[in-house]
């Protein structure tokens, strides 16, 4: 579906428009040297992944100019519920590709309240949604069956029901979907993984990761819907509650991620993270743990959840080194952080290099590049639809341990809660009319 017209708006035109225009059509071959390669590339105008970036708040922004730096990708519409929000990016988008151009006033770039308006489009490709995690199940699903890529935040997902429709449909449509679970595209966490996976640590069976404490979700006042935000569509399918400032902001100390409203707290927030990254080490991308235990359970100070071999994690354990997380085994250690920090017990398995028969990851060096090849490529990602569903449902029991403070067993085979109906509704959650899927 790449743009294959000229457009006034976005300057480019395929191939077989540019040799028609020029009157080179069937000199094309004859004298090659006279066309530019740009117009004829992999990043040629015609060849560009058009683009359409949904929720331009926080998280977008470091998206927003990783996108407008690449040569093959065009922003053609961005969209926010916030009018301030979308009309600075819109400026900011048309401002880097007059300076990119060399034109100065570029118009290309719409800017839309509605992320329908986006998604109808034929003329785009991809869509970003960096949206809070309420809404990121109804756009991507959108976006698929109208024949686009997604490329969507971490968790996945609000509900494990969300997850499985998700995932079904990134496979019926053949949607190249990139869960923004980032850690995989780094070395260390690639390379911990590898040496887990490889057994150099003999039988893990206790991991410790830290996520952090949000302050308890709190009773806010309203107060006056400021001048161009549309509440109502920020709210999408969550309860109805007063407007107030700290109930929509993105900021890194809580905000909306403080209320189970929009997501699972910490579970969602750096858990999707970690425990995304202890998956993929333990070999548990199209499966997942058996048991989720509340802090407190038998006198735990710590919440857990547990796989069906015994293996245990241990959430906010502290972590040695304060690394973020620390694989066991019964002949060593792996501690592996951002910033490419890894050590291991014995401290020379972090620089053993792999043999020819030993398990090799998938290795991406760029989460959001991985996805731009994969769109051209039609190869999967690195953290497709399936594996983001089942990390976001390791964050989702963890909550659902956590709200109603009681041990939850679980049979990731068959994606059920096992012997609790109460825990069970949990699985999905009441949609508010008209934000159904």
């Amino acid at each position: 579906m790449l743009a294959m017209t000229y457009d006034m708006k976005t300057h480019h035109f395929s191939r077989r428009e540019f040799l028609k225009r020029s009157g080179l059509a069937g000199a094309a071959l004859a004298l090659p040297t006279i066309v530019p390669s740009t117009v004829f590339g992999a990043n040629a105008p015609g060849n560009r992944i058009t683009m359409g970036l949904i929720g331009m708040g926080l998280m977008m922004r470091s998206h927003h100019p990783i996108m407008l730096g690449r040569d093959e990708v065009q922003v053609l519409a961005v969209c926010d519920v916030d009018r301030s929000q979308r009309e600075r990016a819109k400026a900011q988008t048309e401002k880097a590709y007059g300076a990119k151009q060399g034109i100065g006033a570029y118009k290309g770039c719409d800017a839309y309240n509605e992320y329908e308006r986006v998604i109808e489009r034929d003329d785009i490709d991809a869509v970003m949604v960096i949206t809070p995690d309420h809404w990121h199940a109804m756009i991507s699903l959108a976006a698929m069956k109208r024949g686009k890529d997604v490329y969507v935040q971490k968790p996945m997902t609000l509900t494990i029901r969300e997850g499985r429709l998700m995932s079904d449909t990134a496979k019926q449509t053949g949607a190249i979907l990139q869960v923004g679970s980032q850690q995989r595209s780094e070395r260390a966490f690639r390379k911990a993984c590898e040496i887990v996976r490889n057994g150099w640590i003999g039988k893990v069976h206790t991991i410790y990761t830290h996520l952090g404490e949000f302050p308890a979700p709190q009773t806010l006042p309203g107060e006056p819907v400021p001048d161009g935000l549309d509440y109502d569509r920020w709210l999408g399918p969550t309860p109805w509650y007063p407007y107030n400032r700290k109930r929509i902001e993105g900021n890194y100390g809580g905000g909306w991620r403080c209320f189970w409203d929009y997501g699972s707290r910490k579970n969602g927030d750096w858990g999707a993270h970690h425990f995304d990254i202890i998956q993929w080490a333990l070999g548990m991308d199209d499966s997942g743990p058996v048991e989720f235990l509340p802090k407190g359970f038998k006198g735990a100070e710590y919440q857990s959840h547990v796989y069906a071999d015994g293996t245990k994690v241990w959430k906010n354990h502290p972590v040695k080194d304060k690394q973020m997380i620390q694989f066991i085994g019964d002949k060593g250690e792996v501690l592996v952080s951002r910033g490419d920090q890894l050590e291991t017990t014995p401290a020379g398995l972090k620089d053993r290099p792999l043999a020819p028969g030993d398990i090799h990851l998938y290795e991406s060096r760029n989460h959001e590049g991985n996805w731009i090849e994969c769109i051209r490529t039609r190869k999967q990602p690195i953290c497709p639809a399936e594996i983001g569903h089942r990390t976001a449902t390791v964050c989702h029991l963890n909550g659902i341990a956590e709200r109603l403070n009681r041990p939850i067993k679980w049979d990731p085979a068959k994606e059920e809660i096992v012997g609790d109906a109460e825990a069970s509704r949990w699985l999905d959650r009441p949609r508010r009319t008209p934000y159904v899927i």
